[in-house]
C-alpha cells in the first residue's frame, strides 16, 4: 500500500535529484524535516516494497516503480499550483504550500479533468516544469542562476526554487518573481547583489540568490520593460 508518508519521500528524493543533490538519510531528513530514524524507518519500509535501492555508500535511488509514483505526484502537484494561481488567483509564493496539503487527496479522475483544462505543458506558477529539471538541464536552455548573472545587464526571471515559503514572500517583495525584468546593478564586495526591479533598487544576497534561475535579455537597456507593480506574474 502506498500511504502518503511513502508518496512524499519518493517525490522528495525525485525533487533532490533534480536540484543535483547527492540523495542520502541526512537529505531527506533536512528536506522532508524529520528526525535521522524515521528516515531510517521510512527507506526500510520503501526498500521492502522495492520502490527504492539503497547503496553501500548510503546513497539512495528510485526503482523504476519508484520513479513512476513519484512522477505522478509530482504532476498531480503542478496542475494543483496552476488551478490554484491560474483558476482562483492565488499569489504565486502562497500556491506550493496548498498544494502540497492537496496533491495527496486528489482523484485519478479529478486530475484528468486538471490536465484537459489547463493542459500537461507550461510551467507552474514559481516558473518551474512539470517534471523536475536538473541544473544541467536549466544551463542548457541558456538559464543561469542569478548569483551567478554579469553586472550591468538585464535579465527575465525564468524560475524560483519553491519549497521556502518565506524566501518566495522575501523574493516577491524585492520585486524578483517569474517573468520579472531585473537589471543586476552591482555586485558587491560581500557577495551581494544590488538589483533594480519594479520595487527599485534592492538588495539580495548569495543564497537567496542561488535559488532564482534567470535568462539573460539581449535589447538595450532603454528598451527594457518592468513588471507592473504586483504583478502575479
Amino acid at each position: 500500500m502506498i500511504t502518503v508518508s511513502k508518496e512524499d519521500y519518493l517525490k522528495a528524493i525525485l525533487e533532490a535529484e533534480s536540484e543535483g543533490q547527492e540523495v542520502i538519510s541526512a537529505t531527506l531528513a533536512h528536506w522532508l524535516k524529520v528526525s535521522a530514524p524515521a528516515v531510517t524507518m521510512a527507506l526500510r519500509r520503501l526498500k521492502k516494497d522495492g520502490l527504492v535501492r539503497v547503496q553501500a555508500d548510503g546513497r539512495v535511488q528510485l526503482s523504476a516503480g519508484g520513479r513512476e509514483i513519484a512522477r505522478r505526484l509530482t504532476v498531480r502537484h503542478h496542475l494543483i499550483e496552476r488551478m490554484l494561481h491560474e483558476v482562483f488567483g492565488m499569489e504565486w509564493f502562497k500556491v506550493h504550500e496548498e498544494a502540497e496539503r492537496l496533491e495527496h487527496a486528489v482523484s485519478a479522475d479529478f486530475e484528468t479533468l486538471l490536465a484537459t483544462k489547463l493542459g500537461r505543458g507550461g510551467s507552474c506558477p514559481h516558473g518551474n516544469q512539470m517534471i523536475p529539471e536538473s541544473p544541467a538541464t536549466r544551463r542548457r536552455r541558456g538559464l543561469t542562476q542569478l548569483a551567478n548573472a554579469e553586472s550591468g545587464h538585464d535579465y527575465m526571471v525564468d524560475s524560483v526554487y519553491e519549497r521556502d515559503h518565506k524566501l518566495l514572500e522575501f523574493l516577491d517583495s524585492r520585486g524578483v518573481r517569474p517573468k520579472a525584468l531585473i537589471r543586476i546593478a552591482h555586485r558587491n564586495y560581500d557577495q551581494t547583489l544590488t538589483l533594480e526591479t519594479d520595487a527599485g533598487e534592492v538588495p539580495l544576497g548569495q543564497g537567496a540568490a542561488e535559488k532564482v534561475w534567470v535568462e539573460r535579455k539581449s535589447e538595450p537597456r532603454g528598451t527594457r520593460q518592468k513588471s507592473p507593480k504586483g504583478s502575479k506574474a
